[in-house]
């Protein structure tokens, strides 16, 4: 199986890169987390005129038409930089519901709108009891003469606070829907919905959101050709694996800044980095760092997977496998880095925090290996 990059996607890495090096080191990143929504609008919309926010749309709705493949080299990058804006909330999990959900009145109102930076969204699977498991769902909507009422209770909501829209599924109380569930777009500004908004340990930001009748128009429950719970599912597993890449970023990224720092630090005459422990932990590092790189790739190209099953196994084993690998990256920069690597002030500890933050999204790397032990594992073909 050939496993090289096209030029188009070379083109799209290096175009990426480029913008980021350019545009997003570290310094630039604090100021970014300092504005209104703790993300930059200015950015955002040069990831627009990128095109970065339409890549997985259908061409018809303002979109390229790309794959699951490239949305990972956007992440990767994203990793690396330690990017704040919110792509994963509006363009991975909100437009890949929108794709599988939206009828062609609803994909022609808002694709076109998030391709050209105009909207941002966010999803509220997680509630108060979900635990590590987003779907489990217990807001609910009843029908009424004018469309729907929402009520109940959504936690850790990510781009929440500066969204324009959200995302919300809920229990149908009539069970009217396939698998009882229900998919509404609803405007952050609806006057049913009480938001505390909170800034999270990776710099991100994100609101708890009560849903106290929330009266939601008929046009704006998404209309699934699927059930809704088999959307949820695809959207989650497509998630799992931009958080995969995103996270093999932020360990390439660390690592790198490991080696630089083992080259530079001197102890005792001489650079730390020709100490032979030291160079073992390293490669260690490597080691770790590349079979992540691997699983990542596998859960991508898994997507594609016919079978539900087959692919979720796929994606929960790159969740487990780049969960481990992020710790002990992680941990080893930071005890290799000394004092430094927890400061505010340089890059390691944040790049650690937001691996941490990912290991912990969409179900833990401890959540999915009980879900594939109960499976059966998965073999990699």
């Amino acid at each position: 199986m050939d496993f090289s990059y096209s030029d188009d996607q070379r083109m799209l890495r290096e175009t990426v890169d480029r913008l980021l090096a350019e545009r997003y080191d570290f310094r630039a990143r604090a100021t970014y987390a300092r504005e209104a929504n703790g993300w930059s609008r200015s950015i955002w919309e040069r990831f627009a005129e990128l095109g970065l926010l339409a890549l997985p749309f259908p061409e018809q709705h303002g979109g390229l038409g790309a794959g699951s493949v490239e949305v990972m080299l956007v992440m990767e990058a994203f990793g690396r930089a330690l990017v704040l804006e919110p792509y994963l909330a509006t363009v991975v999990l909100a437009g890949g519901i929108l794709r599988r959900a939206a009828n062609p009145g609803q994909a022609a109102r808002f694709m076109p709108r998030i391709a050209a930076g105009e909207l941002t969204f966010a999803v509220a699977l997680y509630e108060p009891r979900s635990g590590s498991d987003p779907l489990q769902i217990t807001s609910t909507a009843r029908s009424d003469a004018a469309g729907w009422v929402l009520n109940g209770e959504k936690s850790l909501v990510l781009n929440a606070p500066g969204a324009d829209w959200l995302v919300i599924p809920a229990v149908i109380s009539e069970a009217k829907s396939r698998q009882g569930i229900g998919l509404f777009l609803v405007e952050a500004n609806n006057p049913g919905i009480r938001l505390n908004a909170y800034a999270t340990q990776d710099d991100r930001r994100a609101a708890d959101i009560t849903l106290d009748a929330v009266h939601v128009a008929s046009a704006e429950r998404l209309d699934a050709a699927d059930d809704e719970r088999a959307v949820l599912d695809s959207v989650v597993d497509e998630a799992i694996a931009a958080l995969c890449a995103e996270a093999v970023g932020a360990m390439e990224q660390l690592h790198g800044m490991t080696l630089e720092y083992l080259k530079s630090r001197r102890q005792f005459g001489t650079s730390i980095g020709s100490f032979q422990a030291l160079q073992h932990r390293a490669v260690d590092m490597l080691v770790a760092l590349e079979q992540a790189r691997s699983m990542a790739l596998y859960a991508t190209l898994s997507l594609s997977e016919s079978d539900p099953s087959a692919r979720r196994k796929a994606v929960a084993a790159a969740k487990v496998l780049v969960g481990q690998s992020a710790r002990h990256i992680g941990q080893e920069a930071v005890q290799l880095h000394g004092a430094i690597g927890m400061t505010m002030e340089y890059a390691g500890g944040h790049l650690f925090k937001r691996l941490t933050a990912i290991d912990a999204m969409l179900g833990d790397r401890h959540f999915h290996l009980r879900a594939l032990t109960e499976k059966g594992g998965v073999e990699l073909t």
